[in-house]
């Protein structure tokens, strides 16, 4: 049995009053039952004994006095004539035995036919006189009571005797079968006792909550001396409204006289309001009532929860020492809330303009009437501030400032030394002017203005310079107007100054952040193209977007890129990129690949091949970061590159992990291309596969990085379903305006990626601004194609290149026939400016180098590079192309 505060208790020392009346009373009641049932045993084995003598001495008597028995015993053979009928009486009546004997006590009958003859065995001497005998005797058979009765003739004399017995077995028999009944009846009665003691000792624990005497006894003494001890008056009052308890403290506080114990608060000579309330039994939780001179903070509840008497119990508490305390903790936890407030809604952004507009605005609605902030030009365009300079540019003005002689927002303010707000700035030490109409001094930085500020309602200021680490970014200058007659005071230039600290720390960080994203978006537009190039191969548009800032690194730089690069022969490479990641190291490896994207171009490689040397390079930059210990390796790095030749409309991609592009061919249909997807940069071991298709002319190609279709809000299937959607269907648009489209449809509210995103719409060159011959392996051959090309040239109205075009020419031509295979081809393409084609189904690319004074050859190349504007090789994959171009002066637009 658990005991209380959860202690194990034994039921045989149990302590509470209730259990030890409970075990008291179990005890008496065990007591009575087995009294009562000792009793009815000893009374049945009474009532056993007397039965058994009734029943033998009935019998017998019974017996011997049956007719005929006079005549039996005279006759010659009793025991012929007695033993049949003693038997059956035996049986019939239920004794043990029916003896009849001769007067000496010779037997005649018995239920053992052996002790018939034989002498009975019993006290005989009464019944020979004529009396009855009874006797309780042990034996053979048990405990037994028998009776010996005379048998009379009809003169009165005794002729013999008669015998019955019973054992006390066979008559306490029929009470022994009462026993279960007996017995089951006590426990009964045992049972109902005790549930009716549990049922009273619960009702007693409950009064009692479970107390012993000696706990009750010490609760009582404890109560009472906390009751007049503590500071704080308690008072009881019953349902009848009358004051059955007071202690010392109450009677103090309310002034009561010492027998006010029973009597009705009506008459106890309290306030009216104070009686009402003690009297009406609501609930109160500290309401302040002023009791005299005293201000009581009074808790008040009913007593009658969890089955205690009706009536109410009430607290006082004198409060009247606490009230000055009070207002002032209040005004200390209204600055706390203030400070706290400032910490959550100033330095939202990392702006310095904006970081300072909303210090001005907090302090303008919570501290002062009008507040102005005033920056270092330096702190402004993000640099370090030096020294403490006095030239500060207004930057934030908050409050009802109209028609007040405030200097405007954006004026350069310098501060005059003489004044306290000026050496207070050079020395950052704030300055606290209670009343500016005494004109102390401050209104040297502008006579004018002050007076102005004056007569406007400004009465007094606070000036508290912006510190951070030591150096002064600026001041904070609050204002106090007629809407608040109350001066500033030194708690309220303290405070001003824990505000001003608070909010000088997030200016200097929005200035070290606008520093860092300066440089970084300085060096990201210098990586990143800063226009389209001159090409005819395509029309182009391109838009880059970078993140918000605070989604991800310094926002507004990142890796995403892309490029149009012209190619020989009139044709573009179009490139898309992402370095997966923000900040300066995203921005300085995308310039690392796109360099290496511009120079593996100019080598002319294939897609493929490009994006292979690509992969290369991005892992030595890996292995070389590593054993230099750095941990920004080049991570989720993607490409896209895709060369469209306008001459032929033959367009061939490859991809490195990059998203699939999309292609709009003029009849509006608008589908991803199937590109063969490639590992992403740096990974290694696999191989890059080109896609190649002829494209019609105004086809549209869609190049853009994931953060175009992707969003935290959206997943990126949904954005690519919705990119088709935006482009299909509009054959009319430019590419301006398709990219203006797309990024309509699917820019996100607040960017978490950069976004670069590409148009190019394909040109086809007109046919007669290309010319081509198949050259017979012979030398003769050489005049007909400078003759062909110089009539070409004629058509062209471009003579004046034929002279430098003939030579040109002849040198390609004339070194293909002699060390190349066939066939052999010339092509001359008209764009911006004048291509020169020679290929063959040679792999060996021509050397250029510089022929000695005695060298007979080795002069055609360097001829070539000197004439030619520029000039190179690539490789096909039947062999490879050697190509010149010359600038054509005046040559703008496509097909001009």
């Amino acid at each position: 049995m658990a005991g209380r505060y959860g202690r194990p208790r034994s039921v045989l020392r149990m302590r509470t009053v209730a259990g030890q009346v409970f075990l008291l009373q179990v005890a008496i009641v065990v007591l009575l039952v087995a009294a009562a049932m000792t009793a009815l045993v000893l009374q049945s084995r009474t009532d056993a004994e007397r039965e058994a003598t009734n029943r033998s001495v009935a019998v017998a008597e019974t017996f011997a006095n049956a007719p005929g028995m006079e005549r039996a015993l005279k006759s010659p053979h009793p025991t012929v004539i007695l033993q049949p009928l003693a038997e059956a009486a035996r049986k019939r009546s239920g004794v043990d035995f029916i003896v009849v004997m001769n007067t000496e006590g010779i037997r005649y009958t018995h239920p053992k036919p052996d002790r018939i003859g034989k002498k009975f065995v019993g006290n005989t001497a009464p019944a020979l006189a004529g009396g009855i005998v009874t006797e309780k005797i042990v034996g053979t058979i048990g405990p037994l009571v028998q009776a010996v009765v005379p048998v009379f003739d009809n003169k009165g004399h005794v002729i013999g005797l008669v015998s019955a017995g019973i054992t006390i077995a066979r008559v306490s028999g029929v009470v022994d079968d009462q026993f279960p009944l007996l017995f089951g009846a006590a426990a009964g009665v045992l049972l109902l006792t005790t549930g009716g003691t549990a049922v009273v000792s619960r009702r007693l624990r409950r009064q009692t909550h479970g107390l012993g005497p000696a706990e009750m006894t010490r609760m009582y003494e404890h109560h009472d001396a906390v009751l007049h001890a503590v500071r704080e008056g308690v008072i009881i009052v019953g349902d009848d409204q009358r004051l059955l308890l007071a202690n010392d403290e109450a009677r103090r506080l309310l002034d009561l006289p010492a027998d006010v114990e029973g009597r009705p608060v009506a008459d106890l000579g309290l306030d009216p309001v104070t009686a009402r309330l003690l009297i009406s039994g609501r609930m109160v939780t500290d309401e302040v009532h002023p009791v005299g001179e005293r201000l009581l903070a009074v808790n008040q509840r009913s007593t009658d929860r969890d089955g205690g008497p009706p009536g109410s119990v009430t607290t006082l508490r004198d409060t009247t020492e606490l009230q000055a305390v009070t207002g002032r903790a209040t005004v200390a936890r209204g600055r706390l809330k203030l400070l706290y407030d400032a910490g959550t809604e100033i330095g939202t952004t990392l702006d310095v303009v904006r970081t300072c507009e909303e210090l001005a605005q907090f302090a303008a609605a919570r501290f002062a009437d009008i507040v102005s902030v005033d920056l270092s030009e330096a702190v402004l365009r993000g640099e370090e501030p030096t020294t403490a300079g006095i030239e500060m540019r207004r930057t934030a003005v908050a409050g009802d400032q109209e028609h007040l002689a405030l200097y405007p927002l954006g004026k350069l303010i310098r501060f005059e030394p003489s004044t306290a707000v000026g050496s207070g700035i050079a020395e950052g030490q704030a300055v606290l002017e209670t009343d500016l109409a005494a004109f102390s001094g401050w209104q040297r930085q502008d006579p004018q203005r002050a007076r102005r500020l004056v007569a406007d309602g400004l009465h007094s200021m606070i000036a508290v310079p912006l510190r951070a680490r030591g150096v002064i970014l600026g001041v904070a200058i609050f204002w106090r107007s007629a809407a608040t007659p109350e001066p500033f005071e030194e708690e309220d230039l303290s405070l001003a100054e824990e505000l001003v600290a608070r909010a000088a720390v997030s200016v200097d960080n929005a200035r070290r952040y606008t520093r860092e994203h300066t440089m970084a978006v300085t060096l990201q537009r210098s990586l990143l193209p800063r226009g389209l190039p001159a090409q005819n191969a395509v029309e182009a548009a391109y838009r880059y977007l970078p993140a918000q800032a605070g989604l991800g690194g310094l926002g507004g730089v990142g890796g995403d890129w892309f490029d149009i690069i012209p190619l020989p022969g009139a044709r573009v490479a179009l490139v898309v990129g992402d370095v997966v990641g923000h900040g300066l190291h995203a921005a300085a490896t995308m310039g690392r690949l796109r360099t290496a994207v511009h120079n593996f171009a100019n080598l002319d490689l294939p897609p493929d091949e490009l994006l292979w040397h690509l992969d290369e390079l991005v892992t030595r930059m890996d292995q070389d970061e590593a054993a230099g210990g750095t941990e920004g390796g080049v991570t989720g790095a993607t490409c896209l590159y895709a060369i469209y030749d306008p001459a032929s409309g033959h367009c061939t991609m490859a991809r490195a992990g990059h998203i699939q592009p999309v292609l709009q061919l003029p009849d509006g249909t608008a589908d991803f291309i199937d590109v063969p997807g490639g590992p992403p940069l740096g990974l290694g071991g696999l191989p890059f596969e080109t896609w190649d298709m002829s494209l019609p002319e105004d086809s549209r190609l869609v190049l853009y990085t994931d953060g175009l279709v992707e969003d935290r809000d959206r997943d990126i299937d949904e954005g690519m379903a919705l990119l088709i959607r935006t482009l299909a269907g509009h054959t009319d648009r430019t590419p301006d305006e398709t990219c203006e489209e797309a990024l309509g449809a699917l820019l996100p509210e607040r960017p978490a990626d950069d976004i670069a995103l590409l148009v190019a719409r394909t040109r086809v060159l007109d046919s007669t601004h290309v010319a081509d011959w198949d050259v017979p392996p012979d030398p003769s051959s050489v005049a007909h194609i400078r003759a062909a090309a110089v009539a070409k040239l004629g058509e062209w109205d471009l003579a004046d290149e034929a002279f430098t075009t003939e030579l040109i020419l002849s040198e390609l031509v004339t070194n293909a026939i002699r060390y190349a295979t066939g066939p052999i081809r010339v092509r001359l393409i008209r764009d911006r400016s004048l291509i020169c084609e020679v290929s063959d189904r040679s792999s060996t690319s021509p050397h250029l180098r510089q022929a000695a004074t005695t060298d007979e050859g080795g002069r055609g190349l360097f001829l070539v590079a000197q004439l030619a504007e520029r000039w190179g090789t690539r490789y096909m994959a039947g062999g490879k192309v050697i190509w010149t171009e010359q600038s054509l002066a005046g040559e703008g637009a496509f097909g001009a």
